[in-house]
């Protein structure tokens, strides 16, 4: 098997180097496995001159395989897509160097699950994320709809003040211009005002009882 990937990366461009120099990467673990997709990660021996890595996909009992080539040195971790349900996996990773390839790591195994197991084991932390995103979301726009009623009442606070203030300043004009015309229809017979006129005129030689009459 270990003949069979070392013919492909050949014919990819990848070149050997010898064992010595450059140490396969430890620790290879599989995780977040789904119907269709998975994560592989590994770590890299301290002090291997890494410029990126090779990581190969192949179903069991089946000579095809996938070539997937990293150069981000700082993951350690590769998606692999387009995964079969309920099909089982060997994967292998490989570190690149200026001189060549390290020698393939420990082949991990792994079987994908059924799309319906897939949804069904989904997280209680993924689902509890999304009903916080939701609630935040209500609360956002609770306080936005109580923040505009609030302008709301405060520009009608204003209104009726602005209105108050002003019929507040016009009473006292309004108390004196009735005084003023109070006082100028008043005379000394009719203090509160109206106008005293004689209905007969004054007669020296007949004395006639005068009669006063006053029109409001």
């Amino acid at each position: 098997m270990e003949r069979f990937f070392l013919l492909v990366l050949g014919c990819l461009g990848v070149s050997r180097a010898s064992a010595d120099s450059l140490s396969p990467p430890v620790n290879v673990t599989i995780r977040e496995v789904k119907a269709n997709s998975a994560v592989v990660s590994w770590d890299i021996p301290e002090g291997d001159p890494v410029i990126g890595f090779a990581i190969t996909q192949q179903k069991k009992d089946v000579r095809m395989l996938r070539f997937i080539q990293e150069v981000n040195t700082t993951t350690r971790s590769c998606a692999l897509w387009d995964l079969d349900g309920e099909t089982d996996y060997i994967v292998h990773v490989q570190s690149i160097s200026m001189s060549g390839t390290s020698p393939l790591s420990e082949p991990l195994r792994f079987r994908t699950p059924r799309e319906a197991e897939t949804q069904a084991s989904k997280s209680k932390d993924e689902v509890t994320m999304e009903e916080v995103g939701q609630a935040t979301q209500l609360r956002a726009g609770e306080l936005i709809i109580i923040v505009v009623v609030l302008i709301m009442w405060a520009g009608v606070i204003a209104l009726f003040c602005r209105q108050y203030d002003i019929i507040k300043d016009n009473e006292p004009n309004n108390n004196k211009d009735k005084a003023k015309n109070s006082s100028e229809c008043s005379t000394p017979e009719h203090p509160s005002g109206g106008l005293l006129r004689s209905k007969f005129t004054k007669n020296n030689n007949n004395r006639m009882p005068s009669v006063n009459i006053i029109e409001v």
